[in-house]
């Protein structure tokens, strides 16, 4: 994870900020910095998305594959994530740097998104025990500003919104076995119901409270965080805490709480951007260098 130093004084300023709610760039403990979204934006995916979130930069891109389906789950399909930390993000992905986070962010993906109750796994099977379709879902870190989980896991519920899987027609042939057609027909596809798709709210302990999206300086000040997966209904699907920090049951609660109330907040105006983006079509204004 990228890294700022803080002196001992501004370690004070950030955490007295905290504690009267008023953060170093004016926002509450459980505002959002400035969130940008767009959709296909890579064309060589069945659905992409780029989620900017302060000076935190996401690209993710999903290819799905017609693979065999696991043993245990004959009728399901499955997802596959990949994250790779861009050495542009920062100096500290050089090299091997960003293989421990990356991996770390891939795992955690894994278990909040590859799941029934994230999306209809069943959909993505093509006949039960031979053929599935398999989403590929990589993730690129372009540039790292902290609270990396909640931008990815927008980009990622984005990019699920936007992919569009080719219709598959089963026929016989002469000697009884299965051949596989896919539609050519680009509007013949098959899209993700991302209404069950939950979004990560990240809440770092900073002094005596807790913030939601934290920046870099105010993450070196933190003791420990708790990643929160919330579904649109206010559900939570995976806790998990980070940090070589203790937090108390009482703040754990509390934390929990604030959670699942900014998680569910967050789902309506996500889902009305994505339709509001895709509603227009080739009309809608590219930005960015992918533009």
């Amino acid at each position: 994870m990228a890294t700022v130093q803080v002196s001992e004084a501004e370690k004070v300023y950030i955490m007295h900020g905290v504690r009267d709610d008023l953060r170093v760039d004016g926002r509450g403990c459980e505002d959002y910095r400035h969130m940008e979204i767009e959709t296909d934006v890579v064309s060589n995916t069945d659905g992409s998305a780029k989620v900017t979130l302060g000076h935190t930069a996401i690209l993710v891109g999903i290819k799905a594959e017609i693979r065999k389906p696991r043993p245990m789950v004959p009728d399901e399909g499955y997802l596959e994530f990949f994250v790779d930390c861009s050495a542009n993000a920062t100096p500290e992905f050089e090299g091997r740097g960003g293989e421990e986070l990356g991996t770390e962010l891939s795992n955690t993906l894994y278990k909040v998104f590859n799941n029934r109750n994230s999306i209809d796994l069943r959909t993505l099977c093509i006949s039960p025990g031979e053929h599935c379709w398999v989403l590929y879902v990589d993730v690129l870190l372009l540039q790292c500003d902290g609270n990396l989980f909640d931008a990815i896991s927008v980009a990622v519920k984005a990019a699920l919104f936007n992919t569009r899987i080719s219709k598959v027609h089963i026929s016989e042939d002469e000697e009884g076995g299965k051949e596989i057609e896919l539609s050519d027909d680009p509007y013949d596809c098959m899209r993700l119901n991302v209404e069950n798709v939950p979004c990560i709210v990240t809440l770092c302990k900073v002094g005596h409270r807790h913030v939601v999206d934290a920046t870099l300086l105010e993450k070196a000040c933190s003791v420990a965080s708790l990643l929160i997966s919330v579904t649109h209904r206010g559900t939570v699907t995976c806790v998990r805490k980070v940090g070589g920090g203790s937090l108390d049951p009482e703040s754990i609660f509390e934390m929990m709480e604030t959670g699942k109330r900014v998680g569910k907040a967050l789902h309506a105006p996500l889902m009305e951007v994505l339709q509001k983006e895709e509603s227009l079509g080739n009309k809608r204004q590219k930005v960015g260098f992918l533009g």
